[in-house]
Parts: structure tokens; sequence; C-alpha cells
């Protein structure tokens, strides 16, 4: 999210340099015909200062002032798509000083930029700049591919970059790191150059097609060049953060979907919740039968591993740890009576209980153990079998099963707090929303105190680190920090320890759940995008009329109007087009590059996901072909293209 607000401020402070520059530009004719008269630059320095300091502050200003009511109406607009309590938006005044120092930096460049052209001394060459061209050298045909595969190579290189420094080094990388990334701007300069020099068509058979148009673009190349890259990350960065909306979307449909049973939750024993008999009285109640009622037992037990710690200077090793991580275990007759299966556990082994397209196995212990119980302190070393399936005991804390004797010896005196029970059922019929909403907030209320805490909340670690005469991190940390008494929050429903899994809860209140994560960054793409058409559509209005000259030299020659309207047209194409494709086709590889590198495949929610992202991209460039569309149509009008209907008729 950063990095992305970061990537917008960085083009709205190119395009404001842009803009200033080009101000002064058309700012100048008038400057140097003031000084051919006879003024002298100790005179028109206060009232050109005067000018541009007034500009300057009262734009800026009327942009802070105007961004507060467009933010609440595009948030309120979000708002009547979804209702959260999250979703409630609080304007914190300190976050203006962004914006202040936004304003002092477009202040400071348009008063730099002023004393540059006054510090001119050719006069003619002031009158004339407003037409002076600033042509981009031009490199040979090779600077396009050479351009993409620089692109390719950056991301690669600066995606693994971090991964290759801390194990080789074991060490943490710097900011520094991120250089890495330098050959895939390189490489976009170069793509950018190779359009507007050369273009992406072969003309062999026809050189002079579009002449003009090129010509064009290459008298105001460094311009034109730099336009086109600010945008294309501009719209790069926009599919980025659009791309979280369908992958989130699309991933938790595919996943819920697969699910075995439409109902499932685990509670600790020394908590008191619902009887499958209060759970049927609720449903009842909704007129709904429920069925297929399966429990199994599980136990929680301390795993082994190695532990990360931190060095000076940046550096980290590994030290063993006995009680590393907790773990979740079931008996191989449990999970063969709830599954259907036949699984045969070995004594002395183990397997992980995972979804085959769950990324978070990967993560999991898959190598030989050594488990802890907790109250007795007796171990059982372990060797770890492989993977067993079944995708509704899968999450941050993995499950495990175990042999059935070597089950029963390791959970001997563990005390409820480190047991438990999971319960799955399913509806008889069509499932009924207003049932799962009500069982849920009643099984969140039935829990104590001492079970507000999210997944990730390691109670094993917690007393290794107290053991050690250390304080825990997340006692100290308020991300560990989850009330019962907010289930309906974002954070609660995505990450509390204990949430159930309930098909029709997930799927009606996807939206609500995640609502201020999705919201936000559709409020991030609207302003990437908007920024890059606004900067396209200014690129397009300046080549045109800087060469409005050319269009009636070209009228006068007697040039047909359709010639002209495919110059204007080919002229915005480039200026549009490039960015969008460049832009798009780099992130969408970059993210299918990122889903494969999490672990080596592409899941099905991800391939799914993906494909929602292609259909995304195909809408967002359908809007800005018809920005593209209506900026041609504006240029044609200004620059007299389109025949006026009621002259033609009368002729």
């Amino acid at each position: 999210m950063y990095m992305i607000f970061v990537l917008t401020l960085f083009g709205c402070v190119i395009f404001t340099i842009y803009a200033a520059s080009l101000f002064f530009r058309k700012k100048t004719r008038q400057i140097g015909i003031l000084m051919a008269l006879g003024a002298s630059k100790k005179a028109l320095i206060p009232g050109i200062f005067r000018e541009v300091f007034t500009l300057s502050s009262l734009s800026s200003l009327t942009g802070m002032l105007a961004g507060i009511p467009l933010m609440y109406l595009l948030w309120n607009s979000f708002q009547l798509l979804v209702e959260s309590p999250e979703m409630t938006l609080r304007l914190d005044y300190t976050a203006l000083r962004i914006s202040g120092l936004f304003m002092l930096l477009v202040i400071i460049f348009a008063c730099v930029t002023a004393n540059y052209y006054l510090s001119r001394t050719d006069i003619i060459d002031v009158i004339q700049e407003e037409h002076r061209n600033e042509p981009v050298k031009q490199l040979g045909k090779w600077c396009g591919p050479l351009g993409l595969l620089l692109i390719l190579i950056g991301a690669i290189i600066g995606y693994s970059a971090p991964g290759f420094w801390i194990s080789v080094f074991h060490r943490y990388p710097s900011v520094s790191v991120n250089l890495l990334y330098a050959p895939v701007f390189i490489g976009l300069y170069l793509v950018m150059l190779h359009t507007v020099v050369h273009g992406w068509r072969s003309n062999r058979k026809n050189p002079y097609r579009n002449i003009i148009s090129r010509s064009m673009m290459k008298f105001q190349g460094k311009q034109t060049v730099n336009n086109l890259l600010v945008s294309t990350v501009l719209i790069a960065g926009a599919c980025f953060a659009i791309f979280y909306i369908p992958m989130l979307g699309v991933g938790q449909l595919v996943s819920v979907s697969g699910w075995e049973f439409d109902y499932m939750y685990d509670y600790r024993l020394d908590q008191t919740v619902p009887s499958p008999n209060e759970i049927e009285e609720i449903a009842a109640g909704h007129d709904l039968v429920l069925k297929d009622w399966k429990e199994i037992p599980y136990i929680t037990l301390a795993q082994d591993g190695e532990k990360e710690v931190e060095d000076e200077d940046n550096r980290f090793h590994y030290e063993y740890q006995q009680l590393l991580c907790e773990t979740k275990y079931v008996s191989e007759s449990a999970f063969n009576q709830l599954t259907g299966q036949t699984l045969d556990i070995l004594p002395g082994t183990f397997r992980l209980i995972t979804d085959k397209d769950d990324n978070a196995a990967k993560y999991a212990k898959r190598s030989d153990s050594i488990l802890t119980n907790m109250d007795t302190r007796k171990t059982l070393s372990v060797t770890y079998e492989g993977l067993a399936y079944f995708s509704m005991l899968t999450g941050m804390v993995p499950y495990y099963v175990l042999d059935d004797k070597d089950y029963a010896q390791i959970s001997q005196g563990l005390s409820s707090e480190w047991m438990g029970n999971a319960h799955f059922f399913n509806a008889d019929g069509k499932d009924v929303y207003a049932f799962a909403d009500e069982f849920f907030h009643t099984f969140v209320k039935s829990f104590g105190p001492e079970c507000e805490y999210p997944a990730y909340y390691d109670r094993i670690n917690k007393i290794a680190a107290n053991e050690q005469g250390e304080v825990y991190w997340g006692d100290t940390d308020d991300l560990t920090k989850i009330s019962l008494s907010k289930p309906d929050t974002s954070d609660f429903r995505a990450y509390w320890a204990f949430m159930p899994k309930f098909r029709s809860l997930n799927m009606n209140d996807f939206m609500n759940t995640f609502a201020v994560y999705l919201m936000t960054f559709l409020f991030i793409f609207i302003v990437c995008v908007t920024t890059a058409c606004v900067i396209c559509y200014t690129r397009c209005q300046t080549i045109a009329l800087n060469n409005r000259y050319i269009f009636d030299d070209l009228k006068r020659l007697g040039a047909s109007p359709d010639f002209l309207n495919r110059e204007v047209r080919v002229q915005c194409k480039r200026v549009f087009h490039t960015p969008t494709v460049v832009g798009m086709t780099m992130m969408f590889l970059l993210y299918f590059m990122i889903m494969y590198a999490n672990d080596g495949r592409i899941s099905i929610p991800e391939l799914a996901g993906m494909g929602a992202c292609a259909v995304v991209l195909i809408l967002i460039m359908l809007l800005i072909y018809l920005i593209y569309r209506k900026t041609v149509a504006i240029m044609k009008r200004e620059l007299d293209l389109i025949p006026n209907i009621s002259n033609t008729s009368n002729n």
C-alpha cells in the first residue's frame, strides 16, 4: 500500500515539474517581448515572482481543500456498496503535513524555474522558447528489444535479491538492495524511446506513413519519453493495487467452494461452547435441519526447530529450540473417521494435513521433529512421512496426523487448555445465512478472555521466551490485540485463533470483512489511473497545440481532413497505448511471477485469480480507450479539423 502511494506521489511530482516548465515555456514569449522593449530583468523579477508565487500557492491550496470533499465523496460512495464498522472515515488533519510538503515543493520548483528562465540572456531565444524543440537522442531499433529484456532481468533480480542475500550472507538486506530494480526503469526508458523514435510497427512497404506525427513526437522527444515513462509507472501501480481485489475475492470463492462440509468449528476443552443440540435448536428457528455430524478430538503440542536470532549489523543466526512453535495433532483413526480415508500412519511418524492448493503448507514443518507435552514435558520423536489431505483442517496453525498409539502416549497428562474438539456438519437443503450469522455470534460469546488472541499468537513461543527471561513480542505488540466484543471487524474475522469456517457466512460477509482493504486499494487505483490519464491527455494537447502551425500549413497545402485526423489519432494512440500496454503487461507478469515464487507453483485459486485479473485489465483498457477517444475529439476541435456542418450544408 505504501509502495503504491509513493508511486502515485512520484508521478504527481514529476507531472508538477513538467507542468511548471510548460507554463514558463508559454510565459517566456511575454518576458522576451518586454525585455526587447527595454524592460530590465531587475524590473521584471518582482512581478514574475509575485505571479508565480500567487498561482502556485493558490492552486496548491485549492487542491488540498478540494481533496477533502473529494475523499468524502469517494469513500461514502464506497459505503453504498458495503456496510462495515471499520468503514467509518476519520480525517486525521496531521496527514495534511504531507500535502503541505507537496505544496512547498510546488512553490519552490516554480520559483526555481522562473529564475532559470529569467537568467536567459538571448532575447530571441527567450521569445522563441515556446516553439523550441527538444529532440531526443536517437538510438537504433535495438533499444526496444533491449529495453524489454532489461525489464525482465530487473524484475527477476530485484525480486530474488533479498531472499538470495538472506540465504547466502545470513544478513537482512538494506534498503539499497531495491536499487537492483534499476534495470526495470532503464528498460522502460528504452522502450519509451523506441516508441517515440521508431514505433513498433514495421513500415518497410510504406516508410513515409505517419511521418508527420512521428516527426512531431521526435522533435519533442524528451518531454514525450518522460511523460510516457511516468504514465507507465502509474498504470503499473494502479494494476498492482486493483489486482488485490480479484485475487482475494476469487481465491476466497474457490477455497470456500472446495470445503468438505458446510460448517466447521473448533474450541479448547476449557471453554463451554453451544452443544450440538443447542445448535440444532438455533437452526430450527430458521427452518433449517442439520446433518452429517462429525466430531474429532485434537491436542496442541510444542514442535522443535531452528529459531532465527538477530545479531548486530543486520546479521542473524539460527539456534535450535525445542519449544519453537504451537501445532495441532489428530489421531490416525479420528482422521480416517472424519474423511472416510484409510490412511495408515506408521508408529514414530507423522503427516501434515493440507489442501492440495494450500500455500501455507510450504511453511509448515516438513522434517523430523521432537514433540513436547506442555504439561508433563514428555517428548516424542517422530519422522516426517508426507502429506494428508483435508482442506478444512488447514490454517495458520498447522494440523498433523499421528499414529493412534503415539497420540495416546503423548497426550497423557495434558490439561484442557492444550486439548480441543473440532466439529463438522452440513445443512440439509439450502443453507441459511441468518442461521450462520446467529450461530457465529453465539459461538463467539461463549469464549472467555483467555481465548482473545489471533492465530499467529504462539503460546509455545511465549512460554519459551518467558522461561528464558525474555518478553514475548506478542505481549507488547498491538497487532495481537483481538476483542471478542468486536466479532465483525476484519482483523477478528481474518485472524482470530478459533475463527469457525461457515460456508454461507464466508461467502456473504466477504465484502464486509475485507471492505476497508478493498476500498483502500480501489481508492489508490482511482488516484493512479486518474493521474496517468491526466498526464497522457496533457501530453497529447501539448504535442498538437505546439505544432498547430504545422497543421495550418498542411491544410493550406491541401491535406485532406482524413489525413490530418489520422495524424492526430496516431499521436494520441502512442501516448495512451504504449504506457497502458507496457504497464499492464509488466505488472501482470510480475504478479504471476510473485505467485509462482511463493511456493514454486500456481495453485488453482491463484490461477482463477489471475484469470479475474485479466478480465479487470480488459475493463481498464476499455476505460482508457474511451478517454483516448475523447482526447482525440477535443484535439480535432481545437485544431479546427472538424468541419462545420452548417457551412458544409450551405455549400
